[in-house]
């Protein structure tokens, strides 16, 4: 993806505040409001609110969090915030997150009670409110008015079970164009974005450490095995990004997207693992100590592959619709999005 002015700002920004302090400290709950505090000024969280038209710069933005992995809900607070303007709803100035997020969970409402399924709600503990879809309609759910069974992801970041739903804050109907499949279709993009960053920083960490490690006499960056390994590090890195922009682009455009949403998740999953491996690979056993960033990354990218979707969902979702659209659309799909 280029490099814009909105990526080098994001950068600055995530770069100067998330610290080694404030990722150690988030796995240990405390909730980094400085960081959070800084991204709400920028105006992060709202750069989808008023259409998914400015999903390019969505994604611009969470591949810079995902490079410096970013311990905060900003895609869930983006994609909450979108779903409340675009079903008439005032949302909470604050950290969000929505539900359900995984395939095959469902929610319901009948006579105000709040029944069915929502699973691995990222940081559904720590959000000031989650926004969940059932059916027919959109509710926001404070901080307090729902309880959660708590759980991790491998990266430490809270993925928590929905339990007992007391009462609603806000409730609106769905439109017509938005409906919880299309929120896990764009979260699904959303964390594409955020591997796409953080491949690129284990490539970036990958290469200055070959360079600066010496062994037998000179870097290990001089030896073929390992120069092949880099290159095959960057190829993944680099097709993970290009689909995550391709998606992106035309979800903006107004394109039909599940194509190319689907292809981005299941490409970025599989890129992931190879990247983690090659990174791993090159630093030894220095990338899963304590002190060291690589293993920040790779916690991350071994989580969010299998986050909004698992590539075999994705796999299926793909399949399902070209099998629907029929032999004749297969090309104009790859070539269109």
């Amino acid at each position: 993806m280029p490099e814009t002015i909105l990526y080098d700002s994001a950068m600055r920004l995530f770069g100067d505040l998330v610290t080694p302090e404030v990722l150690a400290a988030a796995e240990q709950g405390i909730w980094p409001e400085g960081l959070w505090r800084a991204v709400e000024e920028a105006g992060y969280p709202e750069v989808i609110a008023e259409g998914s038209s400015a999903m390019v710069e969505a994604v611009t933005i969470l591949r810079a969090a995902g490079h410096h992995a970013a311990p905060i809900p900003l895609a869930e607070t983006m994609l909450a915030r979108w779903l409340c303007a675009t079903c008439g709803v005032e949302a909470p100035a604050a950290a969000l997150t929505i539900g359900p997020v995984e395939p095959g969970d469902r929610l319901e409402t009948a006579d105000g009670v709040v029944s069915g399924h929502a699973g691995y709600i990222p940081w559904g503990r720590v959000a000031a409110a989650v926004v969940l879809l059932t059916v027919e309609t959109l509710l926001v759910v404070e901080r307090g008015a729902a309880t959660f069974t708590p759980g991790k992801n491998l990266a430490g970041e809270p993925r928590d079970d929905l339990g007992r739903v007391e009462r609603v804050g806000r409730s609106a109907p769905l439109r017509d164009a938005v409906d919880c499949s299309l929120a896990q279709s764009f979260g699904a993009l959303c964390r594409a974005a955020q591997m796409a960053g953080a491949m690129e920083a284990a490539l970036e960490l990958s290469t200055r450490y070959a360079n600066d490690r010496v062994q037998f006499g000179r870097a290990i960056a001089k030896f073929q095995a390992i120069q092949q390994q880099l290159a095959l590090l960057a190829e993944q890195a680099a097709a993970a990004s290009v689909a995550v922009e391709y998606a992106a682009i035309a979800v903006a455009a107004g394109r039909p997207s599940a194509f190319a949403i689907a292809a981005a998740k299941i490409r970025a999953g599989e890129a992931a693992g190879k990247v983690a491996e090659i990174a791993h690979q090159v630093h030894g056993a220095i990338g899963f100590t304590h002190e060291h960033r690589l293993h920040r990354l790779t916690r991350r990218l071994w989580s969010w592959r299998d986050e909004f979707g698992t590539a075999s969902h994705w796999s299926r979702e793909l399949g399902r619709g070209l099998m629907t659209a029929g032999v004749d659309a297969l090309w104009p799909m790859i070539t269109t999005g």
